[in-house]
Formats: C-alpha cells, sequence, structure tokens
C-alpha cells in the first residue's frame, strides 16, 4: 500500500455519502462542524463558501472544495444574506459578483467521509481548513472525470449505484488530495508531509516503512535505502514528517495494529507479528503506552463487540 492510500485508510471509519442538490435564489445554508471530511462541487451556477475566520471563497460552476477537517461552514448564493452575523457582510463581496442578478438555479454536489480523529494521521492532519480547487481547463482531467461520473450515478440511480457511489467518492477522495498536492509542488509552496511526498528519498524510506513495517528497521537500513548519510537522512526526515524516523515506525506499527484489532478478529500474537513484534507482552506495553488502554480492552470496545469480555 502506497502512502497516501494509508494514511486514508488508518482514518476511515464507515461508509461515505453524497447528494446532489438544485436551489434557487435566494438560499443559504449552514453546515455545523462534524467529525469527518466533506467537499462540494458546484455543478451549474455559482456560489459562496464562507469558513468561520476566513474570507469567503466565490466558487463557479466545476469548481471543487474540499474540507479535510469537517469545519463549520455556510454555502450560499451569491445575493444572499450571511445566516451568521460572524460571517462577511454581503457588500464587501460585491467586487466578486456579476453585475446582473442572474435568474437561475445552483446545481451542488456534496459529500462527507467519516474520520477517526482519535488517531489522526500527520498527512492529513497538516492539510489546511479549506482546500479550493477552481477548474482550469486542461487541468485535473481524472478530478473531472470522477466528477461527471458520480454525478450521473446520483441522477440515474441505476442498478448497481449502491456499490459504484461509495468507490467513486473514494476515487473522488484521492483525486482531491492528488489535485491539492500537485498544487503545491507546482508553486513551490510544500512544506511537511506535502513536500515529503515530493523527496525521492523521504518517499524510499517511507515506502519501506509502509510496505513493510515488521521488518527490524534502523535508521542506517532507512537511511541506505534513502540514498543518504545517516545524520543528513535523519535530520531531513525530522523536518518534513515532524517526528524522527524510529518513532515514525512505532507510530505507524501502533496504528497499524490498532487498525487489525478493529477490522480483524485475529489472535493478538498475530497482529504483534503483522506489525513488528516478536512477542505479544512486548506488543501489548508499547500499545498501552501509546493507547492507555491493552490491545484485548481496545478490540472489545469496537462497536457490536461484547464489552464485558474485554481483557
Amino acid at each position: 500500500m502506497d502512502v497516501l492510500s494509508d494514511a486514508i485508510i488508518a482514518m476511515r471509519t464507515g461508509r461515505p455519502h453524497s447528494a446532489r442538490t438544485e436551489r434557487r435564489s435566494p438560499w443559504a445554508v449552514r453546515h455545523p462542524p462534524f467529525v469527518g471530511a466533506g467537499f462540494h462541487v458546484v455543478l451549474r451556477g455559482m456560489c459562496r463558501l464562507m469558513v468561520d475566520g476566513s474570507p469567503p471563497i466565490m466558487l463557479g460552476a466545476g469548481d471543487v472544495v474540499f474540507l479535510p477537517h469537517g469545519s463549520a461552514h455556510e454555502m450560499a448564493d451569491p445575493f444572499s444574506a450571511p445566516t451568521d452575523p460572524r460571517v462577511t457582510p454581503l457588500v464587501e463581496l460585491e467586487d466578486q459578483m456579476p453585475h446582473d442578478r442572474p435568474d437561475a438555479s445552483t446545481v451542488t454536489l456534496c459529500g462527507a467521509y467519516l474520520l477517526d480523529r482519535a488517531r489522526p494521521h500527520p498527512l492529513i492532519n497538516e492539510l489546511p481548513e479549506v482546500i479550493h480547487l477552481p477548474v482550469r481547463i486542461g487541468h485535473d482531467p481524472a478530478l473531472r472525470a470522477a466528477v461527471g461520473l458520480l454525478g450521473e450515478e446520483l441522477d440515474g440511480r441505476r442498478p448497481g449505484a449502491d456499490v459504484n457511489i461509495p468507490a467513486l467518492l473514494d476515487t473522488l477522495l484521492v483525486y482531491m488530495l492528488r489535485s491539492w498536492l500537485d498544487q503545491q509542488s507546482e508553486h513551490g509552496t510544500a512544506i511537511g508531509w506535502a513536500a515529503a511526498l515530493s523527496d525521492p528519498a523521504i518517499m524510499a524510506a517511507l515506502s519501506g516503512i509502509h510496505g513493510d513495517p515488521a521488518r527490524p528497521w534502523t535508521v542506517t537500513g532507512l537511511s541506505a535505502r534513502a540514498g543518504l548519510s545517516r545524520a543528513a537522512f535523519a535530520r531531513r526526515f525530522s523536518e518534513l514528517i515532524g517526528q524522527p524516523p524510529l518513532r515514525y515506525l512505532t507510530w505507524w506499527r501502533l496504528t497499524m495494529a490498532a487498525r487489525l484489532l478493529r477490522d480483524s478478529d485475529d489472535p493478538l500474537a498475530t497482529v504483534a507479528h503483522q506489525v513488528g513484534y516478536t512477542s505479544e507482552f512486548a506488543f501489548a506495553n508499547a500499545f498501552k503506552r501509546e493507547y492507555g488502554v491493552a490491545p484485548g480492552r481496545y478490540r472489545a470496545k469496537r462497536p457490536g463487540i461484547d464489552r464485558a469480555g474485554g481483557s
């Protein structure tokens, strides 16, 4: 599994959902904060997006907006007064709006992904509150294709839609993240994880950790894989990833273990072996230090599990 896929899977819970809506002016919809990530795509017309504490963003047909942290926000047509007095008054948006008020509807495609915020992957955690991906002719053809396919599935509801829609939502999530990461590289503004994903040396080390987490990795082994001296590698890894190589390795192993405990019925010894621990005892101690609870009790708290039998 590649690093971006792993970061998404580590946090994803439940099934994503989406809807296609059509509204006529005047309209305004307030979305409260939620535990997850959301997106909006303007299929027709125009509207404005307002996130608390940020300047409003005018959106036109084809624009995509991704909210990685489930921030409270408001969507409205350009001419409606804000529903919340804290957002920017309408008069401040006049220079961004057309002179003639169109008598047309706005069609949007929106969706949400449920995420486990208890253990956020730093790659996702570093994303800004709002990612605006404006339509640009000739750019992001895969993203536009995914939007088009999702819109058609929601419109038609043909046989197989219940399989296609979640799959397309997962595809759209990857394309939104890829598009933003590409923007950071193009503009030379990538920092942290965004920079790490375009750094061949650091990606070589991360791919090793994610591809074979049970291997007894050392800083020397990872630096050799990265093609850097031990000191140069450790310094660059810590600067971009935010923690030293072996600390990230331990964090990722235990994050994987938590996912296995949540999603499988494998014995604890098997889980320990899969994430690189030679003994169940060492694994249990490391897991409890990180999560504050023993692996067996963590597993017992899964939905649908009888908690009385937890260890």
